[in-house]
């Protein structure tokens, strides 16, 4: 039996203020209401399959946490699960998204280490884009007073993700050189913000043109990725790099390999180069494919080049990785309190935005990370954004000129 909290927002929001003031008339509203908003993705295929609908309140189980969400994490990986553009996916109807932030509402039995109240930044392995989630403690961190809901729920996936491909997989140290792609999006970010924690290391990023005036402080050399970026390493540094960090796969696999000095890692982390469009593309998966170079593990030993893979989610939901996430989360966390690192937020969208958030990480169109805020009301879409839909996305190769007389959204901070 759960041990129900407040079951309102405003009366939970009022505790974490120690604002004893309750208002009854609202609290019986909300007692009454069972039903929740969330985002129902009713089959795989195109932005139509997206809608906000309300279900039932979930209640936590045994170990679980009940949060009342102020805000969830938009990535690329959910352009790929709406398209059914992953392994094994999941059946639909579904509420899509792996990460929010928000108030703890209730407790499961045996949970220990969260009280009613406390503020939070979770995983979620689906069902995050709504109002109210249910997840495993394990997968649920206190986050500072001074960080917000929408930092929060750009925290978890982007940073932890960077920081164990940079010091778990690959150790980076000192005096050490990076090349991390899309540079512009939340992975990228990230990735710059923590290699600027060590000193001397050098970061080379790819990023689409109009993006590299607010980012060009971020990172030590910063290259157009639609020209030969390898060759632009190259001549600033001839022997190569220490790091590639690879989100986008098919050529781009064998490009990073080649550049890797001896003792180097290249960590391929996704592969958007397999969406094209707005739909599950069979060409562009062959063509990703074809494209990547098959690794010899001969010419690994005698070139001494390591190749890795990583999958945050994989290693958090399918291979008991609970206990190193929650290390790193710990560590990184720290980095914030000496404010080393800062999510760094592109803008807010409402839950009935969702198509319209999703359609500017196709056009490329953010820097940083797309929030969706629950409590926000949906606002006209601006003349910019109503374009036509290409699912590029952050972390996707574009084409020269799909950026002509594009404008961005102002940072929300």
């Amino acid at each position: 039996m759960a041990k129900e909290g407040l079951e309102m927002t405003e009366e939970t929001e009022h505790m974490i203020e120690k604002n004893g003031a309750k208002e009854p008339d609202s609290a019986v509203c909300a007692a009454d209401s069972k039903e929740m908003r969330a985002v129902l993705l009713t089959g795989f295929g195109g932005l139509n399959k997206l809608k906000v609908t309300k279900k039932l309140m979930p209640e936590p189980q045994e170990g679980e946490v009940k949060i009342r969400v102020k805000a969830c994490g938009l990535n690329f990986l959910d352009l790929m699960v709406r398209q059914g553009n992953i392994d094994n996916p999941p059946k639909t109807p579904l509420v899509p998204g792996f990460e929010c932030s928000g108030i703890v509402e209730a407790i499961g039995e045996n949970t220990k280490g969260f009280e009613i109240g406390d503020r939070v930044m979770a995983f979620v392995n689906y069902n995050a884009w709504a109002e109210v989630v249910c997840t495993p403690l394990d997968w649920v961190y206190k986050i500072p007073d001074e960080m917000t809901f929408p930092e929060a729920a750009a925290f978890c996936m982007n940073f932890v993700a960077a920081y164990m491909m940079l010091f778990e997989v690959s150790n980076l140290r000192e005096g050490m050189s990076v090349l991390v792609h899309s540079a512009g999006g939340g992975v990228g970010q990230a990735v710059a913000q923590l290699c600027s924690t060590v000193p001397n290391v050098t970061v080379f990023g790819t990023a689409s043109p109009f993006k590299h005036e607010a980012i060009r402080h971020s990172v030590t050399h910063l290259f157009d990725r639609n020209v030969d970026y390898v060759a632009e390493v190259r001549k600033i540094s001839p022997e190569g790099v220490d790091i590639v960090l690879d989100c986008l796969c098919g050529e781009n696999t064998g490009k990073g390999l080649g550049l890797l000095k001896p003792l180097g890692t290249y960590i391929l982390y996704g592969s958007s180069n397999m969406v094209t469009g707005e739909t599950k593309s069979f060409f562009s998966l062959a063509k990703s494919w074809w494209q990547v170079e098959k690794v010899n593990p001969i010419k690994l030993y005698e070139e001494n080049k390591v190749m890795a893979g990583f999958s945050l989610l994989n290693l958090l939901f399918k291979q008991g990785g609970c206990s190193q996430v929650k290390t790193t989360v710990q560590k990184l966390l720290s980095l914030y309190s000496e404010k080393k690192i800062k999510p760094i937020v592109d803008s807010l969208w409402a839950l009935e935005e969702v198509k319209e958030a999703m359609q500017r990480i196709h056009d490329r169109g953010n820097i940083g990370k797309l929030i969706l805020d629950v409590e926000k009301s949906p606002t006209p879409l601006m003349a910019s954004d109503s374009t036509e839909t290409s699912e590029a996305g952050e972390e996707e190769e574009e084409h020269e000129g799909d950026n002509d007389n594009k404008e961005r959204m102002p940072f929300i901070q």
